[in-house]
């Protein structure tokens, strides 16, 4: 019972949470027995597997299942042929290492990467260790079971190509005194994504769902007791760095402030490295843990406004790895060093972690400003450049190019201390809406007060026609909105008609902006790239 609550605490993965399975149906097989003979250890095997498959919606043959039903039946079959235990579990393990062999042949993936099934592997470890013990073998250190790199990628690689229609592997570990039965958590999973595995042992409840939205299955696991532990593992991410075989000249970082969707990202191999936001005591990667839809739920009801922070050291060195490990050269570029210490953070992990060839940029910008420029760095990475070269370009860019912002409620400016209370109250009475740019320095500056909502949208539109004027070549627009699509695509018919422009994304603003401008605030970035000269540089 203990190593099957360690079990259910610890596992990662598909595979894992199998194994906590087949753990919590052995211990159940095995409670209140003071010793236990080899056929009490066979039936407990016997049983670990039938909860096993009962946990699964879909079983595959070719996983942990397969392993460790067929040495269930090999089990009791020794347990027959003689009652002495290690002569048992001997039989165990050579039974258990046959079918694993065989795993391959079953399913097609595991073939392909050239590799074992990960979960039925560590069942036959762990019967091995059992058997070391018996014999009275040393126990091998944890050193001679690292396997090389390429095995480890393509172990990985299988695990995640085994289901691709989500995006996020996600899991979620909650304690209560009464918690819903895993069948009942595994009905309310499948309405948000697949690969649906639940373990519950005692007081502790683990759940493992693939899912395109892992702020909404933490909302729901909210209900059944107290989230101790979740993560959410991009798994598009991991299988383009896993399955990347010519490594890139250059990949791109950037931060979620950059307000870049998700499949933008996915299609230039644009790598992300989360902010953080907090709700109470409440943390959350934006953008990963919480998406835009979630967020503004959760602000509207919210009776304290959320608050923001620069990422953990560790997300930055995990991005500027796995970007390493794809590209010979990697360039970071962060939201302005004038909003966030971001940029500077970027800075002190790659020095702390000392990983070479990154470069690291200061957008001076934010939301689409700085995704635009993302973007505009990828598209030069994969015509040949190099990263001191395109970061040189992105700041010429950065210079001709700007951000407009306009918001809707002042509760957010306030508090952030860029309106006083006082101008505030004027402001609300007399119904007058700031127009606000991200200057040239990175910084928040007033722009223009706009008395009217109805004339909000004509006096950007008026702003960017002076500011564009002559019209650019090269010319793009990001519209970013928090909660106001209506208003984006009226700006973005408006600006496509005027501009003639090479493209106009719009995207919510995401967790981060959405704290500082609140809810119906909108934002215009536009980037000017006439004058691209060649790169300087090999």
């Amino acid at each position: 019972t203990t190593a099957a609550r360690a079990a259910v605490m610890g596992a990662r993965g598909n595979s894992g949470m199998m194994l906590a399975h087949f753990l919590i149906g052995f211990g159940e097989a095995l409670e209140g027995l003071p010793t236990a003979s080899a056929t009490d250890v066979a039936r407990a095997v016997r049983e670990g597997a039938r909860h096993l498959e009962q946990a699964l919606d879909e079983p595959r043959e070719g996983t942990i299942l397969t392993v460790v039903r067929d040495a269930a039946i090999a089990a009791e079959r020794a347990a027959g042929e003689s009652a002495d235990i290690g002569h048992f579990l001997r039989r165990l393990h050579a039974e258990s290492e046959r079918v694993l062999a065989r795993t391959p042949e079953l399913m097609a993936v595991l073939k392909e990467a050239g590799v074992v099934d990960a979960g039925g592997k560590g069942f036959v470890r762990m019967v091995e260790g059992v058997v070391r013990v018996i014999n009275g073998d040393p126990i091998l250190p944890a050193d001679n079971w690292a396997a090389d790199d390429s095995a480890l990628a393509a172990a990985a690689l299988a695990d995640i190509a085994t289901e691709r229609d989500f995006q996020f592997c996600t899991e979620v570990l909650v304690r209560g005194e009464a918690l819903p039965a895993a069948n009942d958590v595994r009905t309310r999973l499948h309405d948000f994504g697949g690969s649906v595995v639940v373990a519950v042992a005692g007081d502790i409840l683990k759940l493992h769902v693939h899912t395109d939205t892992p702020d909404a299955v933490f909302t729901l696991a909210e209900q059944w007791g107290t989230v101790t532990a979740r993560k959410a593992d991009d798994m598009r991410a991991q299988h383009r760095q896993l399955s990347h075989v010519d490594q890139r000249r250059v990949a791109i970082v950037v931060d979620s402030t950059s307000d870049l969707a998700d499949p933008i990202l996915d299609r230039h191999g644009i790598i992300q490295v989360p902010l953080q936001v907090v709700f109470g005591g409440e943390t959350f990667r934006d953008r990963v843990d919480l998406k835009p839809a979630e967020f503004y739920r959760r602000l509207r009801a919210a009776r304290e406004l959320p608050t923001t922070s620069q990422p953990a050291p560790a997300e930055f060195v995990k991005a500027f790895r796995a970007a390493r490990s794809e590209a010979e050269e990697v360039l970071g570029i962060f939201v302005s060093s004038r909003l966030s210490g971001t940029f500077a953070s970027a800075q002190a992990a790659v020095q702390a972690a000392g990983i070479t060839n990154v470069t690291v940029v200061d957008s001076r910008a934010a939301s689409l400003g700085l995704g635009l420029l993302g973007l505009r760095a990828q598209e030069l990475a994969d015509a040949g450049w190099r990263a001191p070269a395109i970061a040189t370009e992105l700041r010429r860019v950065r210079a001709q190019s700007g951000f407009l912002l306009t918001v809707a409620t002042y509760e957010n400016l306030i508090r952030s201390g860029r309106v006083s209370k006082g101008k505030a109250w004027i402001g609300g009475l007399l119904n007058i809406r700031p127009l606000l740019e991200i200057d040239q320095e990175g910084t928040v500056q007033v722009v223009d007060r706009i008395r009217g909502d109805d004339q909000v949208v004509p006096r950007v539109l008026a702003e960017l026609t002076r500011r564009l004027t002559p019209r650019p070549a090269q010319l793009r627009f990001g519209i970013a909105h928090a909660e106001v699509p209506e208003v984006a695509e009226r700006v973005r018919m408006a600006l496509t008609a005027a501009f003639k422009p090479r493209e106009v994304l719009v995207a919510p603003a995401t967790a981060v902006l959405g704290t500082h401008v609140g809810e119906g605030a909108w934002a215009v970035a536009y980037q000017v790239e006439d004058g691209t000269p060649e790169p300087t540089d090999d």
